[in-house]
């Protein structure tokens, strides 16, 4: 079985729309929430994550091609050597003038102007964004902004880390051991450039992650687990977001997960935890070593939930809420937002947001 991976409709009066970026591979495994690829009208410029998980198949598309609105772009299956069904190329009888060097974003404004002076395209840099004051720059009418040249060819599976300690640890031997990822280097604000992690260097602090973008690094991981105060996790989350970043789900190849399970982007899983059938997963989430969460709960966006925990079915854990390591939660329980439960303790009742559970408490007491 598989799941057609279809180009959306991006603007009504436009119908036709140039892929200016693929960040999966042919056979390449993906979650939901995984980039999937880059959409461009002359309204606007749009990354595309997968809604379902499965392998990469088939795909159809190469970048700088135009690609029509209800087109299949892949499909994703449940193993690797599922065959998809054959499909004439869509662009056997386009014009080669219509067609981009790989890798080459370039808005329309300026891509009308190149072809109109005749341009060589292939001279222009991939990775950032082409405009048209850059095409004026390099007829001479305007001096353009300075672009950063690529020095190594884009790759879809470039990550950084964004945070150097403790966590940043388990993040990357878990990147390492998913033989997905190719960790590039370790953004953190508190650290000096040159220095290392585990041998995974450190690059500068968050004023870097605009010119690591436009070097073609599209994916970044949040080793910020925010334990003492989940408000540093989720400026992290806001500042890599507004550099144009996307957040994998990362899922530790000793974990298990139901196919019934969602995991929304961010979600990180750690060695032998458990993820019940239907469990929904919440963004940017923590779920750490030996972690056991049965059938039907739900965690809202930026819960951490720290090793050793346990919840019974159907539970539901409110945004930022911190679970302590060994704690249990019984049969659905309600616990709010923001709520701190300290290590041991044991939730029989609802818990309301805000609250602060301390360590080996039984609640209610």
């Amino acid at each position: 079985m598989a799941k057609p991976v279809s180009i959306p409709l991006l603007n009504p009066n436009e119908p036709e729309a140039l892929l200016v970026a693929l960040h999966v591979q042919e056979g390449q495994f993906v979650v939901i929430g995984s980039l999937l690829y880059t959409l461009e009208t002359t309204k606007s410029t749009t990354d595309i994550m997968a809604e379902d998980l499965g392998y990469v198949v088939g795909l159809r598309f190469q970048p700088g091609q135009r690609i029509n609105a209800g087109e299949t772009l892949c499909f994703l299956a449940e193993t690797p050597d599922w065959i998809p069904p054959e499909t004439p190329p869509s662009l056997e009888n386009q014009n080669p003038e219509d067609q981009l060097p790989i890798g080459l974003r370039i808005t329309q404004p300026a891509l009308a102007l190149a072809r109109t002076h005749n341009l060589d395209l292939g001279k222009f840099p991939t990775g950032p964004l082409v405009t048209e004051s850059m095409v004026r720059a390099s007829l001479g009418e305007m001096p353009g902004p300075n672009v950063i040249q690529l020095n190594t060819n884009f790759d879809p599976t470039s990550i950084l880390i964004y945070g150097g300690g403790g966590h940043s640890k388990m993040v990357i031997d878990l990147l390492r051991g998913s033989h997905s990822f190719n960790i590039v280097g370790i953004v953190d604000d508190g650290r000096p450039a040159g220095d290392n992690v585990m041998g995974i260097p450190i690059l500068g602090g968050k004023e870097i992650l605009p010119q690591l973008y436009s070097q073609g690094i599209r994916l970044i991981v949040n080793a910020v687990a925010g334990i003492s105060n989940i408000a540093t996790r989720i400026k992290v989350f806001q500042l890599a977001a507004e550099a144009g970043y996307a957040f994998p789900t990362i899922i530790h190849r000793t974990s298990f997960l139901e196919p019934g399970a969602r995991l929304s982007a961010g979600v990180q899983v750690f060695a032998n935890a458990y993820v019940g059938s239907e469990v929904k997963v919440g963004f940017g989430t923590i779920i750490s070593t030996g972690v056991i969460i049965s059938h039907d709960c739900v965690l809202g966006d930026y819960v951490v939930i720290t090793p050793g925990a346990i919840l019974a079915g159907e539970v539901e854990v409110g945004a930022g809420t911190l679970i302590g390591m060994g704690a249990t939660v019984n049969l659905g329980v309600k616990i709010g937002e923001g709520v701190r439960i300290g290590i041991s303790a044991t939730i029989k009742q609802d818990v309301p947001p805000g609250s602060v559970i301390k360590a080996g408490t039984i609640w209610p007491r």
